[in-house]
């Protein structure tokens, strides 16, 4: 749910979730919905996902890590590129995640819901 408030971060309402796993995905997708998010997409891999940025680009994205044969790193730097924030979601521990984007969140697998909350609020 957006806030109308001042002071209180409204959600991003454009969000994109990299993650191979179409059941993680979903369970994403519901939870992030739910939470208030107007519109999530989902991409299963690095080339649907930079595909989907060209396309529309979000205003947030979830990247799991470790996707089939492939890191989501490509997007992340594309991401960084555009300036639109991000967030890793991994099994992984921080060495996981190469120094570039040792800034980024990390939200662990599976992911709690309130954690995610966290991370889909604007920042200013």
């Amino acid at each position: 749910m957006t806030s109308s408030h001042p002071g209180v971060p409204e959600l991003y309402q454009h969000v994109l979730v990299v993650e191979d796993d179409p059941i993680i995905a979903l369970g994403l997708e519901d939870t992030i919905t739910d939470l208030g998010v107007a519109d999530v997409r989902i991409a299963a891999n690095v080339a649907t996902a930079l595909a989907m940025i060209e396309e529309r680009a979000p205003q947030f994205a979830l990247l799991d890590v470790g996707l089939v044969r492939e890191k989501s790193f490509a997007i992340a730097e594309r991401l960084s590129t555009l300036r639109i924030p991000f967030a890793f979601s991994t099994g992984y521990g921080a060495e996981g995640v190469p120094a570039a984007f040792a800034d980024r969140p990390r939200l662990p697998k599976p992911c709690p819901t309130d954690a995610l909350a966290v991370v889909l609020r604007r920042r200013g």
